[in-house]
This record gives C-alpha cells, structure tokens and sequence, in this order.
C-alpha cells in the first residue's frame, strides 16, 4: 500500500463515523456489492452496515437485489448522474471547457482502439491470454480496460451536461406554478 493511499484511508477512519464511510462507500458504487463487500470498504462491522444499508433503500438512495445467491446494493444510477451532472454544470467550469473535455476523453478512447485493434474495454481484457505479454504489459492493459470503462461512463455524465446545461443551470428561487 502506498503512503498516500494509507494516510488518506486512516485519515478517512479518524475524521468519519462507520455510517458515513458506508454512505461514502455506496455513492462510488460503480456495480452491485454486497453489505460484507461494503462493510470491508467501510471498515465497519457487518450489522451496523446493514441497518445503513436498509435505511439508504428505505429513502431510494439505494436499491436491494435478492435475486441471486447473494443480497447485493447498488445506487440509483440515474440520480447519481443527475447529481453528477449538476455539480459539472454548478463547477465553474464554462460549457465550452466541458465540450473540451468530452473531445479529449473520446480522442483517448480511440487512441486504444487504434493501439490495440479492439473496439471495447471487454476485448481489451480478452488480449491477455496472449501468452507474449509479461506482467507488466498485463497490468496495464487491465488498468486500461478500467479507465476506458470509467471514461464511457465520464463521456454520458458529460454529454447529459452540456446536452442540459439551461435546464441543470442553479434556481434564484422557488420554481413558480403555472396557472
């Protein structure tokens, strides 16, 4: 474990209580966990994680899966875009800097595409049987199929923003009823 990583997550236990490393946990939710999964991220007891977790489905912040051998939870995808959306638009930046940022973020993916002949993070993942690669090389391919994943979903937020940038723009005031 680096010492960064290592100062931040003791730093993290030290200034937040178990709900609130639960909470942090399930907002960066990118695929069902389960409640032992998130207890281990949280650094917290199994129990206690589990009347969060309950209360986060109670308010919809959260959704249950018990379809499979295990309960798993996950977020509420669209409103974790929508609040993503809004903190792109209330961020300072302009919609032209957003507009930059989504070109560059497209232009990475097809510099993959290109140097490896493959058209999804997927495929990048399926070139590691290749017996050639030493360790190394297989490293970076799998953290480069995560970051390919992490930019496709980047390039939706993004996109909804600039696509809604009027409507997401911050009230003065209570909206008014039309009569």
């Amino acid at each position: 474990m680096t010492e960064d990583k290592s100062n931040s997550e003791s730093l993290m236990g030290r200034q937040t209580t178990g709900e609130d490393r639960v909470r942090m946990v399930t907002r960066q939710l990118s695929e069902p966990r389960t409640a032992n999964w998130i207890a281990s991220e949280a650094d917290w007891s199994h129990e206690p994680t589990k009347r969060v977790l309950r209360r986060l489905v109670d308010d919809g912040i959260l959704h249950r899966d018990e379809s499979g051998t295990h309960t798993t939870y996950y977020p509420d995808y669209r409103r974790q875009a929508m609040q993503e959306a809004m903190r792109l638009r209330d961020s300072g930046h302009t919609v032209e800097e957003l507009t930059d940022r989504l070109a560059e973020m497209k232009a990475q993916i097809r510099d993959w595409e290109d140097e490896f002949d493959i058209e999804s993070p997927n495929q990048l993942r399926g070139t590691l049987v290749d017996e050639t690669l030493d360790a190394d090389e297989e490293d970076r391919r799998r953290e480069i199929a995560r970051e390919w994943e992490h930019l496709q979903r980047r390039i939706k937020i993004v996109g909804f923003a600039i696509r809604e940038w009027d409507f997401l723009a911050p009230t003065t005031g209570p909206a008014e009823a039309s009569s």
